[in-house]
């Protein structure tokens, strides 16, 4: 059974490969991550977390469930700082500076190309998990000013 890799997994560091074919297999993780980030009460869940170094991530911060495969960032606007956690990284939660405003071209469920507009927490997590397909983690973002208040618990 596949479970969500946390930290210190070298597979969270992995850069993950684009998928090929939008087929059955696919659907059936697809089925698998959007039941495993719900019962993890995420709002997010990259393939790489659960150990699968593939383009492919869900996502639903409130407007419904994005299904997106070998997504890539076309546009970015704003700015949005505000805090994250990560199933990944239990008990983790930094402030971290996103867009606003992003769209994203991927494929969807059924291997079409679509392009989708995200805004303000939906676009937060796109980007959270768009990090997760390149191999980076919101600890990367830690300034030093963050490291030294969680050393000291300030």
């Amino acid at each position: 059974m596949l479970e969500i890799k946390k930290y210190g997994d070298p597979i969270l560091r992995k850069k993950s490969r684009p998928v090929e074919e939008v087929n059955e297999e696919i659907w059936k993780l697809i089925d698998f991550m959007v039941k495993v980030m719900y019962q993890n009460q995420g709002i997010g869940l990259a393939a790489i977390q659960i150990g699968l170094d593939l383009q492919l991530l869900v996502v639903d911060a409130g407007n419904g469930l994005k299904i997106l495969i070998n997504p890539k960032i076309v546009r970015a606007e704003g700015r949005q700082t505000d805090e994250e956690g990560c199933l990944s990284l239990p008990g983790v939660f930094l402030r971290i500076n996103r867009p606003k405003f992003i769209e994203v071209e991927a494929l969807n469920r059924q291997g079409r190309p679509i392009k989708i507009k995200a805004r303000d927490l939906e676009a937060r997590a796109i980007c959270h998990e768009i990090d997760h397909l390149n191999g980076k983690l919101i600890i990367d973002y830690d300034n030093i000013w963050q490291k030294i208040r969680r050393k000291f618990k300030l």
